[in-house]
């Protein structure tokens, strides 16, 4: 069975709704996702019937027991992970990844190099540099090229050095969307002995992410951003996690993953948690045949989910393609990022834009105002605006389709484009 968009669309409840008769067109889907009625009924059946704290001897908290394993289970099919006790869940990507930093930098010395990534959200640098402060670590930058939008590999052989011990970079960007090849720098990082951290925050809800293919060492990411809960998620290599020391209280359990896992969890976003990974499940299941094959060496809800991730990744490039090839036809657009047809499965759907003499904020308070939400400004990606001069100027208009956008919705943002820039574009 092909994709049937007016099923998965229904399955939305958001995606129905008006204000004064105008549907919702939601392009600000890189900042968060809606989410399936799937999802809402999981987080609202935990509050009713699991209500309670863990490790208890009555029956609401050993149905809250059964949610937290199960949300581990689910993520480490998502993610491919060996174990579930690899996942660590928390508020979102930002304060887990300042927390185990924390356990990381005990790891680290004075004069031990870090390497960032000019082009990364700020998740994934601003931790590390207060790090880098407080253990005196040298960082090394990471350039994108302004022209392809893509790291060059020799500046990354150039940036790891003998020296590196830890490699900080981004599956895919949330600005320019850029899907980095983060294979080949995890490969290189491992070979000089460094550790990397991988944000892909922007990278799983649009691609099949297998930890164990990749290489990495921690890999993060939230759940909201892939059509459940605002939740936070981290991957962490068994060997490394039970080398760090765990910043946590001290009845708190001594074991991973529970030792990371501060406090009391959202049992309501883990529940949720699971059901966005079913949703992915179903969707595999039912509407991607085709790709199954590819991953035959998974069973159950892990085959069914990498195989919906190729399927759904397939029609959003095709929303890239359509989206940018309209931007560019409209005068005074600029496309930052990759932008040619035989390039759309080297990015996410993420599409930013500047316009020349043009204030971003005023151009998306306009389609605001059609009820077409897009965001505005450096989208906490401050390291890529700067580097690409733009900072100052606003930053970018980011357009951010997914699966449950048609083809229509693009057309609509891309004629109130047309009709908003020359009242907005003076050059």
């Amino acid at each position: 069975m092909p994709l049937d968009l007016d099923t998965i669309r229904a399955s939305f409840p958001a995606l129905s709704t008006t204000d004064n008769g105008v549907p919702r067109i939601y392009f600000d889907n890189p900042a968060g996702t809606q989410v399936p009625k799937s999802v809402v009924d999981s987080m609202s059946q935990c509050l009713i019937e699991s209500n309670a704290n863990v490790h208890g001897t009555f029956v609401t908290s050993q149905r809250a027991d059964q949610v937290v394993a199960g949300a581990h289970e689910a993520m480490a099919d998502m993610l491919n992970a060996e174990s579930p006790d690899e996942i660590i869940f928390g508020q979102n990507m930002t304060s887990l990844t300042l927390h185990i930093s924390r356990s990381i930098g005990r790891l680290l010395s004075a004069g031990d190099e870090i390497v960032l990534s000019r082009m990364d959200h700020d998740g994934n640098v601003g931790p590390w540099l207060l790090l880098a402060r407080d253990l005196g670590l040298e960082v090394r930058w990471l350039p994108f090229n302004t022209e392809t939008f893509e790291f060059d590999a020799d500046v990354v052989d150039e940036v790891i050095t003998e020296k590196t011990r830890l490699v900080c970079v981004g599956a895919a960007s949330n600005l320019i969307g850029t899907i980095n090849d983060v294979k080949s720098i995890c490969a290189k990082a491992k070979a000089v002995g460094a550790m990397t951290y991988i944000d892909s925050v922007q990278g799983v809800p649009h691609v099949s992410t297998d930890v164990q293919d990749l290489g990495c060492d921690f890999l993060i990411c939230s759940a909201y951003k892939f059509f459940g809960p605002h939740q936070g998620i981290l991957w962490g290599r068994r060997e490394i996690l039970e080398k760090l020391e765990p910043y946590k209280l001290r009845p708190a359990p001594e074991e991973i993953p529970g030792c990371f896992e501060t406090g009391t969890q959202s049992h309501e976003g883990m529940a949720g948690t699971i059901a966005a990974v079913d949703y992915f499940s179903w969707v595999g299941e039912t509407m991607a045949s085709d790709y199954h094959h590819k991953y035959s060496h998974f069973d159950g809800r892990r085959k069914y989910v990498h195989a919906a991730m190729d399927c759904l990744f397939d029609y959003e490039a095709e929303l890239a393609e359509n989206l940018i090839r309209g931007l560019q036809q409209l005068p005074g657009v600029q496309v930052q990022g990759i932008s040619t047809p035989d390039a759309m499965k080297r990015r996410v759907p993420t599409v930013s834009i500047t316009v020349n003499n043009a204030v971003p904020d005023v151009i998306a308070a306009e389609l605001g105002a059609r009820n077409i939400f897009v965001w505005s400004g450096n989208v906490y990606a401050v390291e890529a605006t700067n580097f690409l001069g733009i900072e100052e100027s606003g930053g970018v208009v980011r357009i951010g389709p997914v699966h449950y956008n048609t083809h229509a919705e693009v057309d609509s943002v891309l004629n109130a484009l047309a009709d908003i820039l020359p009242r907005a574009n003076v050059a």
